[in-house]
C-alpha cells in the first residue's frame, strides 16, 4: 500500500484515516461510508493560504472550489481558515450562506447562470460574478440596475492552452463551452463591452485550464498568456486590470501512475505561477493584480475515502473476477464517465499485498457499474471492509439516487473521532417529493376514500 499523509496501517493491521480506525468506523457508522481527514483539509488550505502570503506579499486569495465537496461543514473549515470560495449553482450558494460563510468572500462562476441564481447572488453580496457569455453580462447589467448596485465581474477568457489531461476535463482548449477565446478576438470584444456597462464593473480576467494536472509549466504558460491579455487591453483601452484569477486544477495522487506531491509540494505549483505573473507585470509595465486561485480537488481529494461491505464475489474462468460491494455508481460515477482510476485495500488486512486481479463492482443494474476495473488486491471475500483512497473530490458532490439507491453518508475525522457532516438518506428522503395525480390514487372499494 502507498502510505499517504492522512492515512497509515496501525498495529492491528487496520488501515487508519486522521487518527480513527477504518474497521471501528464502519461498525459505528456502516458502509457506504464517506470519510474526510479535517485536518489534512487545513492542511492544504494552509499551503495555498500562507504561499500567497509568503510569496506575493498577501496580495491574493485562496478560493476553496465548491463543486470538488460542499457541504456546510466545508464552509465552516474554509472560513476559519481564512480562505474564500467559489461556487457554481444557487444550490452551492445558499449552503455556503447558510453556513454564515460571507459574501464578500465568494465568487460566482457558471458557463449558463440561471436568473435567479444571478439575483441571489448579486442580492447577497458576492464579492464577484465570473462572466461567461456576452448575454450574461446584459442578465447582470439588468439585475444590477434593477437593484441600484455595481456588480463587479470578472471574465473568464480562454487562453488555448491545452493540458495533459482527459479530454472531459480539459476546459481551456480552443473548443470549450468555458469562456471567451483570445485567440479568435472575442474575449477583447467581450471586455469591451462590459466595460461599456454602467451596472458591471470589470475588475479583471480569469481562467481555467482544466482538471488533474501535473504539468507545471501549464500553469505558468496560462499564467503569462492572461498577462499578455491583460497588456494588451491597457494598451488598447487603457484598463487596468486589478484581479486575475488562474483557477485551479492541481493534480493528485489516485494510483501509483500519478505523482505523489506531499502537501507542502503544492506551495511550488503556485509559486512558479506568482512568480510568472510578477515577470510579466515587470516585463510589461503592469501593475501586480490580485491573485486568485480555485483550488478543490487536491484540498479535498486525497483526505476522503470511501469505505464499502464486500458482498458477492464471482470468477468467470480465464475472464475476470469481480468483488462487489454495497456501493457502485450511484455514489461514484467516475469510472463510468471517463474511466477513473482508484486503488482499494482490505482495510481490515492492510498489509497484505495483492494476490490476484479484481474489478470492484458496484450493485446497480448495469453493466458498466464498476467503481475500480483491473486492481490487485488480497484474496477478498464477502463481509470483508474495502477502502477506496482519494474519494474526497467529485464522488459525494457527484452522487445520485439512481436505482433509488440511497446516497453515503459523509464523517469527518479529528484526532481520531468522527461526526456526521452529511447525515444519512432514508427511504423516507427518497419519496419525500413523489407527488401522485389524484386520478391514481388508490380509494376505498365501499367508501371512495383513500
Amino acid at each position: 500500500m502507498n502510505e499517504r499523509e492522512t492515512l497509515k496501517v496501525n498495529e492491528s493491521g487496520h488501515l487508519e484515516i486522521g487518527g480513527a480506525d477504518c474497521v471501528d468506523l464502519a461498525k459505528q457508522f456502516g458502509t457506504p461510508l464517506y470519510v474526510f481527514d479535517e485536518a489534512y483539509i487545513r492542511r492544504m488550505m494552509r499551503v495555498y493560504r500562507d504561499t500567497i502570503e509568503k510569496e506575493y506579499g498577501g496580495n491574493g486569495l485562496v478560493l476553496y472550489a465548491s463543486k470538488a465537496f460542499a457541504c456546510e461543514a466545508m464552509y465552516r473549515i474554509a472560513d476559519e481558515e481564512g480562505i474564500g470560495a467559489d461556487v457554481v449553482s444557487g444550490g452551492e450558494l445558499y449552503t455556503a450562506l447558510k453556513a454564515g460563510f460571507p459574501a464578500s468572500k465568494i465568487y460566482m462562476h457558471g458557463n449558463n447562470k440561471l436568473d435567479y441564481e444571478l439575483e441571489e447572488a448579486i442580492s447577497a453580496g458576492v464579492r464577484c460574478i465570473v462572466a461567461d457569455a456576452v448575454t450574461e453580462i446584459d442578465k447582470i447589467e439588468r439585475i444590477a440596475s434593477e437593484k441600484g448596485v455595481v456588480q463587479d465581474i470578472l471574465l473568464r477568457i480562454n487562453p488555448g492552452v491545452e493540458a495533459h489531461t482527459h479530454a472531459y476535463i480539459q476546459t481551456a482548449k480552443t473548443d470549450s463551452k468555458f469562456g471567451f477565446s483570445v485567440a479568435d478576438g472575442t474575449a477583447e470584444k467581450a471586455a469591451e463591452y462590459a466595460l461599456s456597462k454602467a451596472h458591471v464593473r470589470l475588475r479583471g480576467f480569469h481562467c481555467h485550464i482544466g482538471s488533474q494536472i501535473f504539468e507545471k509549466q501549464s500553469f505558468v504558460l496560462a499564467a503569462e498568456k492572461c498577462m499578455d491579455f491583460a497588456a494588451k487591453m491597457k494598451g488598447k483601452t487603457g484598463f487596468v486590470t486589478e484581479e486575475l484569477n488562474l483557477g485551479g486544477g492541481f493534480g493528485i495522487w489516485y494510483t501509483d501512475e500519478d505523482r505523489k506531491i506531499p502537501p507542502e509540494g503544492y506551495a511550488e505549483y503556485l509559486e512558479a505561477l506568482l512568480c510568472a505573473v510578477a515577470e510579466k507585470a515587470e516585463e510589461k509595465g503592469l501593475k501586480r493584480p490580485y491573485i486568485l486561485v480555485e483550488p478543490g480537488r487536491s484540498i479535498v481529494g486525497e483526505a476522503g475515502i470511501t469505505l464499502y461491505t464486500v458482498g458477492a464475489v464471482k470468477e468467470i474462468p480465464g475472464v475476470r473476477k469481480y468483488v462487489a460491494v454495497d456501493g457502485g455508481m450511484f455514489d461514484n460515477p467516475r469510472y463510468a464517465l471517463y474511466q477513473a482510476k482508484y486503488t482499494p485495500v482490505l482495510a481490515a488486512r492492510a498489509n497484505e499485498e495483492g494476490t490476484e486481479t479484481v474489478s470492484v463492482a458496484g450493485k446497480c443494474c448495469e453493466s458498466g457499474d464498476l467503481v475500480c476495473a483491473d486492481v490487485r488486491l488480497p484474496a477478498a471475500k464477502p463481509g470483508d471492509l474495502l477502502a477506496v483512497l482519494s474519494t474526497g473530490a467529485y464522488n459525494y458532490s457527484m452522487a445520485m439516487n439512481y436505482n433509488r439507491n440511497l446516497i453515503p453518508p459523509c464523517v469527518l475525522v479529528r484526532e481520531g473521532k468522527a461526526a456526521y457532516i452529511v447525515r444519512p438518506q432514508s427511504y423516507a428522503d427518497l419519496t419525500r417529493n413523489d407527488a401522485v395525480p389524484e386520478y391514481l390514487r388508490k380509494k376505498d372499494a365501499k367508501s371512495g376514500k383513500e
